[in-house]
Order: C-alpha cells, then structure tokens, then sequence
C-alpha cells in the first residue's frame, strides 16, 4: 500500500511573498499594457515605448479601420431605406410617357426628337445593353437656334432632365461605334408635344 508524502510547509511560499509575486505580477501586466497593448490597439503611446517598437503606426491604422467602419455601418440603414424608398418612387411616380427600345449593329446610328417648346421640361433614362454607344443630346430650332446639352463616348446610359431653351426638336443621335450589337432603350416623361424617330 502506497501512501502519499506529506508536503512540507516549510516550502511553501509565506502570505507576504504571495502577496509581493502578485504585485508583481499586476506591475508586470501594466507595463506591458501601457508600452505594448494600448499603442499597437489603439494608437496611444503615454511612454513612447510604442513609437520606437513601430507599434502606435498599427494602432492608428487600426483606429481609423474601425472609425471607418462604424460610419459605413451607421449609414447602411438609411442606404437601405433610402433605396427601398427610391423603389417605391419608381414604382409609384414614374410612369413613363413613351418606351422606346432599338437595336444598333456595329456603326449604325439612329436619332429621336421631341419636339418643344420653350421652357419645357422631359425626363428621360437611357439604359445600353450588350456593349456601348456615342451619343449626342442636342436640339434643333425653326429658327436656327442649336444648341448640344450632353455627349458621350462608350457610354451604358444616362438620365436626368432635358430643359428645352428654345421652341424646336429636341433629342439624341446615337452611334454604335461598338463591335457588338447594342441595345438602346429610352423612358420618357413630362411636357413635350410629340416624339418621333428623325430619318
């Protein structure tokens, strides 16, 4: 029968040493906190310490990652919002006066107008598929006035208003410069008389 030997008491560490070990130890942990953790986390350096060790640089990148990303995530909700609300905009507001689609083989053009009056406002939205296109939106008036509001090269789209400055046709030409077929279709709405295609 095996019996265990009684430790000796004599051994073992006093209270007061215990209590210096831990001291100790608590002393220890601070100093590595304020030379080593508090600079590499989070960009504060009350020694210096961090500095030499290259250690404060990595906390300010890591503090400005986290600045960084708390704003991207406090404006996601109203992104989100702001898009289903555009959504439902779409939806509800945006019923399209005429749609328009053609087709365009490689170096085809085509050219639609509305015809204005001064002061007169279309809203229109322009969406390319399948490769791009060079357009010019320009108008026409009776009596020689001309004027270009937008160009593009290469382009997938476009929209926004078209404010007529003179009574005239008013509209775009497209080019497909393109070595692919491409897709124009165009939406519009709001005050014009007619909209025809120019041949």
């Amino acid at each position: 029968m095996l019996y265990a030997k009684e430790p000796d008491l004599s051994a073992l560490p006093s209270r007061s040493a215990l209590r210096k070990r831990l001291i100790g130890a608590v002393l220890g942990a601070g100093v590595v906190a304020t030379t080593v953790v508090m600079p590499a986390e989070y960009g504060i350096d009350p020694t210096g310490v961090g500095s030499v060790l290259g250690l404060t640089e990595m906390g300010e990148i890591k503090r400005e990652l986290a600045h960084e990303a708390a704003k991207d995530h406090a404006g996601l909700l109203p992104s989100l919002f702001g898009m289903m609300v555009g959504a439902a905009h779409a939806q509800t507001v945006e019923d399209w006066r005429d749609q328009i689609e053609f087709t365009l083989a490689p170096g085809e053009s085509a050219e639609w107008k509305m015809e204005m009056t001064r002061g007169q406002t279309a809203f229109y939205r322009m969406v390319v598929t399948g490769g791009r296109v060079n357009f010019d939106m320009h108008g026409h008036g009776d009596a020689g006035d001309a004027v270009t509001y937008e160009k593009a090269r290469g382009s997938t789209g476009s929209e926004g208003p078209l404010l007529a400055t003179f009574d005239g046709d008013h509209g775009w030409f497209w080019r497909n410069r393109d070595t692919v077929d491409v897709t124009v279709s165009l939406s519009l709405r709001g005050e014009y008389v007619t909209l025809k295609q120019e041949q």
